[in-house]
């Protein structure tokens, strides 16, 4: 979700008057009585090497900034790009998506400039990118309107949201310049749509956009809870059909679809489950796809996790980046995908510094108090991969990089 936002270990995090640059190489947030790693397969690494920060506010005395929902892109220059959300709170009247820059493979990273300023107001927006097989940059999400100021963009009464417009840009010049925001008519009506996910490009030229339809404001939800994804047969001019991922017909609700293609072109795409009475986690589900359009039973993964996010590896191998349910913090598992089937081969903490902070007995406010989540994953060498997620420290949330050995 992308409200998606226990308390604080606070000798397990980084000072909060420490400068930029020097939470270059602290691991922050691990726990020394956790194992470094459990590992039923010798032949699977998995390790954390470094961490990192890609943005914290550094004046946090005079002004309040906070940031969430980072998303990772390589670009051909061979930079690395990541887009995440800056605002005084999540519901905030001043959030917007924002861009920052690395050179050096992620170590350090440029101060945040605007993705793009919106002419439509009074509005906030949230966009996720993707840098496109032809290296064209697509951002992806929503434009809010937000004609209360003394309104956030959830109803406490029943957790319908304000009304919003799916909005498209994309950039030519590795995301220096962006063309205006442009209205995507959805294939159903949500009426609301979660921001989860960037554009997913298939080999056989299809554009996937994960989400979930949401309740509008005043309750209304014509189509029900379900997890989709938009389907683009044009490169993102039209999204004329959905495929049906995961509803509500198991009595649950599904948040935070992650949708990865594998190498041998199957889909594998992965859920957090909510039981809908309770609010309390259910087994994280996940599905395969072969033909693109049809997908297999639900099957459980073998773990509890939130706003679980996959990497295809080589052959039949997955990462899976997650905030844990049944232990504190954020953990990475390496899993192989073998036909239909998912074994879990090594698993390893990557952050503690919060418990999940979901109970289920107030699923709006949870979210909005949230102090960790949504990794994104990016492969930057044969036998690395860097993870950035927002997690809150020293009362500031932040975006922190973690450099993961495979």
């Amino acid at each position: 979700m992308w409200l998606d936002f226990a308390p604080l270990v606070r000798d397990r995090i980084c000072p909060p008057t420490a400068p930029h640059g020097h939470y270059r190489s602290q691991r922050s947030g691990l726990n020394p009585a956790y194992p470094k790693t459990i590992n039923r397969n010798p032949l699977m690494r998995l390790e954390h090497l470094e961490t990192g920060i890609v943005y914290r506010n550094p004046k946090p005395y005079l002004r309040a900034v906070n940031a969430w929902h980072p998303t990772l892109a390589a670009l051909p220059s061979g930079e690395l790009l990541a887009s995440f959300d800056l605002g005084q709170g999540p519901e905030g009247l001043d959030y917007r998506t924002c861009l920052a820059r690395s050179s050096d493979n992620g170590q350090t990273w440029s101060e945040p400039v605007d993705l793009f300023s919106d002419a439509v107001q009074p509005t906030t927006n949230s966009v996720r990118i993707a840098c496109m097989s032809d290296g064209q940059l697509t951002a992806m999400g929503a434009r809010l309107y937000r004609s209360d100021p003394e309104e956030g963009i959830v109803n406490r009464a029943n957790h319908g949201f304000v009304p919003l417009d799916v909005i498209l840009l994309t950039s030519d010049d590795n995301g220096y310049t962006w063309s205006e925001p442009r209205v995507i008519e959805p294939p159903l009506t949500g009426p609301g749509f979660e921001i989860c996910h960037s554009i997913v490009e298939l080999v056989d030229g299809r554009w996937l956009w994960p989400t979930a339809t949401l309740m509008g404001w005043d309750g209304e939800l014509p189509n029900g809870l379900k997890a989709i994804a938009f389907v683009s047969h044009d490169r993102g001019q039209t999204w004329p059909e959905h495929l049906d991922l995961f509803d509500d017909s198991d009595g649950a609700t599904h948040w935070e679809t992650s949708l990865r293609q594998m190498e041998d072109g199957r889909i594998a795409t992965i859920t957090w489950t909510l039981e809908d009475e309770s609010g309390a986690a259910m087994p994280t589900l996940y599905r395969v796809s072969v033909d693109g359009t049809t997908f297999s039973p639900p099957q459980p993964t073998g773990f509890l996790a939130q706003t679980a996010k996959l990497l295809p590896l080589d052959g039949d191998d997955l990462l899976c980046v997650y905030r844990r349910d049944d232990q504190p913090g954020l953990w990475a598992t390496r899993a192989e995908l073998n036909g239909n089937s998912w074994t879990n081969h090594a698993e390893i903490p990557l952050w503690e510094g919060a418990a999940s902070g979901m109970t289920g007995a107030d699923k709006t406010n949870e979210l909005s108090a949230l102090k960790f989540g949504f990794p994104s994953l990016l492969r930057i060498a044969p036998d690395q991969v860097l993870v950035a997620f927002w997690c809150c420290e020293d009362t500031i949330w932040n975006i922190r990089w973690i450099r993961i050995g495979i």
